[in-house]
Formats: C-alpha cells, sequence, structure tokens
C-alpha cells in the first residue's frame, strides 16, 4: 500500500493488493482524479475514512458490442416507456445515487466529497450525467467520466422498475455511435452481468487504457452531444 503525497503521482495500478486496494491519501483535485483514471485507478471510500485510491483484479468491463438487451427490456424501448437526456442535471443524479440503498451495504461511499469532487469535473466537462425521465419525473439515471474512448462508470439508481437500465443501455448505443472502446464497470455486478459486461484481467484494462490515452482526451458537453 502507498501513501500518496502532495506530489501528482500514482503507483503503477499492478502494484495494487489482492483487493485491489492500491494507496491511501492524497487529495480529490480534479487533476488527481483525472490522471487516476488515466492509469486505471478510482477512488472509493467510505465517509470518515483516508481517501483510498483502487485497481482491482479482474475489471468488470462491457465491450460495447457485447451489450445485452432483454427480451423484457425490449417493450420499453419500442413503447418509449421513458426519455433520456444528458448532463442536464447532474447534481440530481450523483445525488439520488448517493441515497440510493444497496444489498449488503449500511450508507454510502459517495460522500460529501466525493460529490463536490464530482460536480467540479462535471463543470469542467468531464463527468457527464444520464437522466432518464417518466413524463416530467426523474426516475433514474447513472454518473461517470469520459475520457478519451472510455466511459468509466461511477454509480446508477432507479426510483422505477428499469429505468437505469434504459438509461444504460440508451448510453452505450449512443457511446457506440461516437465510436467508444469500452465502458468501465470497475466491480461486478448481477445487474452489469445481465447487460453483458464481463470480467477481464487487469494487466488487458491497462492495456487498454495505455491504447485509450493514445487519443485526445477533451472535455465536453454532453447535452448538446447525445440527442435522443
Amino acid at each position: 500500500m502507498y501513501w500518496l503525497q502532495e506530489e501528482l503521482i500514482f503507483p503503477h495500478a499492478s502494484l495494487s493488493n489482492e483487493d485491489g486496494l492500491l494507496a491511501v491519501g492524497g487529495d480529490l483535485s480534479p487533476e488527481r482524479i483525472l490522471l487516476a483514471y488515466k492509469n486505471g485507478i478510482f477512488p472509493w471510500f467510505n465517509p470518515g475514512e483516508l481517501f483510498l485510491w483502487w485497481s482491482p483484479n479482474p475489471r468488470f468491463v462491457l465491450f460495447p458490442e457485447n451489450l445485452k438487451v432483454s427480451k423484457s427490456m425490449r417493450p420499453y424501448f419500442n413503447q418509449k416507456k421513458f426519455t433520456v437526456k444528458y448532463d442536464t442535471c447532474f447534481e440530481q443524479v450523483i445525488s439520488h445515487c448517493s441515497q440510493s440503498k444497496r444489498k449488503g451495504q449500511n450508507g454510502t461511499w459517495i460522500t460529501d466529497e466525493m460529490i463536490e469532487a464530482y460536480i467540479r469535473l462535471h463543470k469542467m466537462g468531464w463527468a457527464h450525467s444520464v437522466e432518464v425521465y417518466s413524463e416530467d419525473e426523474l426516475v433514474g439515471g447513472l454518473y461517470g467520466i469520459a475520457m478519451g474512448k472510455v466511459f468509466f462508470g461511477e454509480s446508477m439508481f432507479a426510483n422505477a422498475t428499469n429505468a437505469s437500465k434504459f438509461g444504460f443501455i440508451s448510453l452505450v448505443r449512443q457511446l457506440t455511435k461516437r465510436g467508444y472502446t469500452l465502458i468501465d464497470c470497475q466491480q461486478e455486478t448481477p445487474h452489469l452481468a445481465s447487460l453483458g459486461a464481463e470480467a477481464i484481467p487487469r494487466e488487458i484494462f491497462l492495456n487498454l487504457m495505455d491504447k485509450n490515452n493514445d487519443m485526445d482526451h477533451q472535455a465536453e458537453n454532453w447535452s448538446d452531444l447525445f440527442i435522443e
């Protein structure tokens, strides 16, 4: 385990321990968080803890071409049950995600410090939200970081049946149109596995990050780019 100081640097992700924990400390500045994602690392800690930085092995990812849309989901799209928007209410989405109850978890890892950090990244054009509406009510959504041609998913919520799945599927379809090559799901969940996500060795994931880092990384406003 490595202790981060003021210097803006991370040890190589392959040095993580068996649980995927790589480093402790540092800060949640935009520069450090973006550097982490570029190197296959992400922050995750509980309220009151030191900042913890992770790079699990294996890594759970979705290759867009492997997206699975179940038969039960198809009527939702055929009937246009929900409306999807992008980057129109990021703060509401991350707030809902922080309040969502998770099986086997007490409380949330989306602390006030994390919320503030990702709101800063959103204002800079790096963090993005997907909003799912039923008529005028926000019923689901997700958020994450987009860099190069990789989207790093962070969290999702649903206050209506299949709302988060609808948002995720819609997002993957939009990303596919724009040539994205990977959606990082970080850790395995049955929800994401049902959508086609799979576990890959960290070494392969880091190689994909190296290729992605060869591309231009530009901040964007998705509300103008992604029109359903």
